[in-house]
């Protein structure tokens, strides 16, 4: 019997994601792929460091081990070809990671694949990759590559999102964007009993909820925020629309344009989606994050 991925939360992540291999990709823009190719043979034996999600992606593993048939997935897919995999193949064993599954396209775009594989979330460094995820109606974010300092072990995996352009649709966001503050207040007051539209990751959020179900409320091992720069006046639609849903966001702030750093550090987000480069560029600077792009 085949093995079925359908109802597992299935994570797709490049290698680039997980690893820090920031200068194996210099040198491969600088000198092509024979060099980098030939590079990572030679490195075979020695082990990459932790990229941006590694930690993200190691607390979430471990969800498995409250259940005989593990509910959480983590494949590697990578644009490199399948010979450069035996450097990560040898990190993931090194690291203790329980990813077995992988796919290696040589260049041939991974949005091909993700339906293939019933990917839930796809995080990858490069941005190309990332928007035809989005365009195809997967939930995917472009990891912003950083180093970290080693967490020490988490009982919970902790999940951030931004509202608009990323749970919910871009079109609230537009209003404000076109016609300014005042005429986005008044379309949400208007509107406020009628849920906001889905956004990319509304699925995720309805997976990690199914989940979350899974355990007493205190005790389930995800924990979710909204991380938003709405102002409270906009929070009946947002409650609405998570009725809605049926799912459930353990923390929720209205930030009214307060800057988002500090917030989603003392959450003590394993990882952070925005839509917005002025928040990721200084939320990057202490947690991990990722930047959910407009569908095209």
């Amino acid at each position: 019997m085949a093995y079925d991925l359908k109802k597992k939360l299935v994570i797709a992540i490049s290698s680039r994601a997980l690893f820090d291999l920031e200068n194996e990709n210099r040198l491969f823009e600088k000198k092509g792929l024979e060099k980098y190719y030939k590079y990572q043979i030679k490195k075979e034996n020695r082990v990459l460091k932790r990229g941006a999600a590694f930690d993200f992606v190691k607390n979430i593993l471990r969800i498995n081990s409250h259940f005989d048939d593990k509910l959480i997935e983590v494949i590697i897919l990578s644009r490199n070809n399948a010979a450069t995999g035996l450097r990560i193949r040898n990190s993931i064993e090194k690291y203790g990671l329980d990813v077995q599954r992988a796919g290696w396209t040589a260049g041939t775009p991974i949005s091909n694949y993700l339906k293939s594989f019933d990917v839930d979330l796809f995080l990858s460094a490069h941005e190309e990759d990332v928007q035809e995820a989005i365009n195809t109606g997967i939930a995917a974010a472009r990891i912003i590559p950083k180093k970290y300092k080693k967490k020490s072990k988490k009982k919970y995996v902790h999940i951030a999102f931004d509202g608009d352009a990323v749970l919910f649709s871009d079109e609230s966001e537009k209003i404000y964007q076109k016609k300014g503050l005042e005429a986005f207040l008044k379309h949400e007051k208007k509107n406020a009993k009628n849920p906001l539209p889905k956004g990319p990751f509304a699925k995720l959020l309805k997976v990690i909820s199914q989940i979350q179900k899974k355990f007493p409320m205190e005790e389930a091992p995800i924990k979710t925020a909204l991380i938003t720069a709405r102002d409270f006046s906009t929070f009946e639609r947002v409650i609405r629309t998570f009725d809605a849903w049926n799912v459930r966001v353990d923390e929720a702030f209205f930030l009214g344009g307060v800057e988002k750093r500090s917030v989603v550090k003392s959450f003590n987000a394993d990882i952070f989606f925005d839509d917005q480069d002025v928040h990721l560029e200084k939320t990057s600077k202490k947690t991990p994050s990722a930047k959910v792009p407009y569908k095209r």
